[in-house]
């Protein structure tokens, strides 16, 4: 059976989260013995026009998220390119995606329901216009691919709760297939040298559910009552905060980074913090774990899942309950977190695991 993915995430953001996964997917078909077939929109010289069946009108990368682009691709272009195709299995890879119109050549579909944050929390947009517009068109594609799929693949229980919970007869269709974490680049020979000895490091501030705005102000708060609390370092954009808590003493702000660099981060840092109300997977505490670094998380979505038991943790809505975990995070005041144990955690999400849970998906599909 030729199995169809959606390639666009890797086309529009090929280094993003979800990009990754699809190309972890890729290999895991591969793997087990498919053949695959990329379906993307694309620039005019875009080398994916070479690697992917795309329509001929060229898009560009940073478009094809646009509620056009995508109702072009996926009512006008996909449904008779799956045909064509000859596609007995077509995996839609960012929550939505499906073809508006399932060709009858095509014997199962499935989706890749990375969360419903989309339905669920408020996004950043740059009016509320244009919020309402991508609102209404993730709750018409994503409800869509929803019910439409033969299958739908979550990367914890927790998102595939929360997609039962949206949608009705859901959850007898869903399973959990959990991220796939390649191991990291060799990290910099060196060290950043504008960085303190000591830091704490946040990877990912963009979204409202990210909850940087929380942890900033109970670590200023410590910082200013005197508790020897380490610099913070995070990786995103300082306009994700507002102004005074993106211009605190102590906060080193970072972007743009080679995978050898950010690789580095993890590896010098004292601590991973990842204070998101929500979060789907989280891809950083597994990253952070991979290299021996010890994880603070906050309680109540997929972190609960995926972070080992001895890790410290608190409600993303109580300033008490981080104020406390920031102090016991001093040094002395845990138990000795040993590298070896972080890294045997985080092994459970490597590729080799992901790809044996591909294969055994695959199989209920055919059963």
């Amino acid at each position: 059976m030729r199995v169809g993915i959606d390639y666009r995430p890797v086309t529009a953001a090929p280094y993003s989260g979800i990009a990754r996964q699809v190309l972890a997917l890729e290999q895991a078909l591969l793997a087990a013995g498919q053949e695959v077939v990329r379906f993307s929109m694309a620039p005019a010289a875009h080398p994916h026009r070479q690697l992917a069946c795309c329509p001929e009108q060229a898009v560009p990368a940073q478009g094809l998220h646009r509620p056009r682009a995508r109702l072009a691709f996926e009512l006008g272009f996909l449904p008779g390119a799956l045909r064509r195709e000859g596609i007995g299995l077509y995996i839609a890879t960012a929550n939505s995606g499906l073809p508006l119109r399932r060709p009858q050549s095509l014997k199962r579909q499935v989706l890749l329901l990375h969360d419903v944050f989309q339905l669920t929390l408020p996004g950043r947009h740059a009016s509320r216009l244009r919020g309402a517009v991508y609102a209404a068109m993730d709750r018409f594609l994503i409800g869509h691919a929803v019910r439409g799929a033969d299958a739908i693949w979550t990367p914890s229980r927790f998102s595939a709760n929360e997609a039962a919970r949206l949608f009705a007869g859901a959850g007898a269709r869903t399973s959990v297939l959990p991220n796939a974490v390649s191991p990291l680049a060799v990290p910099d020979a060196a060290s950043d040298p504008l960085l303190p000895a000591r830091y704490w490091l946040v990877v990912g501030t963009r979204e409202p559910r990210k909850n940087i705005p929380f942890l900033l102000q109970s670590w200023q708060l410590l910082r200013e009552q005197g508790r020897a609390l380490p610099a913070l370092v995070l990786v995103g954009d300082p306009a994700d905060v507002p102004v005074e808590l993106g211009k605190l003493p102590g906060l080193h702000w970072r972007s743009g980074l080679t995978d050898a660099q950010l690789s580095r981060l993890y590896h010098d840092a004292e601590r991973l913090w990842h204070p998101a109300t929500a979060e789907g997977f989280g891809l950083p505490v597994i990253e952070a774990l991979r290299c021996g670094t010890p994880v603070a998380v906050a309680t109540g979505s997929a972190l609960d899942e995926i972070t080992p038991a001895q890790a410290l943790r608190f409600d993303p809505l109580d300033p008490a309950s981080l104020q406390q975990a920031l102090i016991a995070a001093l040094p002395g005041r845990l138990a000795e977190e040993k590298p070896e144990a972080l890294q045997a955690a985080a092994g459970v999400f490597g590729v080799a695991p992901y790809q044996q849970r591909v294969a055994q998906l695959l199989q209920e599909l055919q059963r």
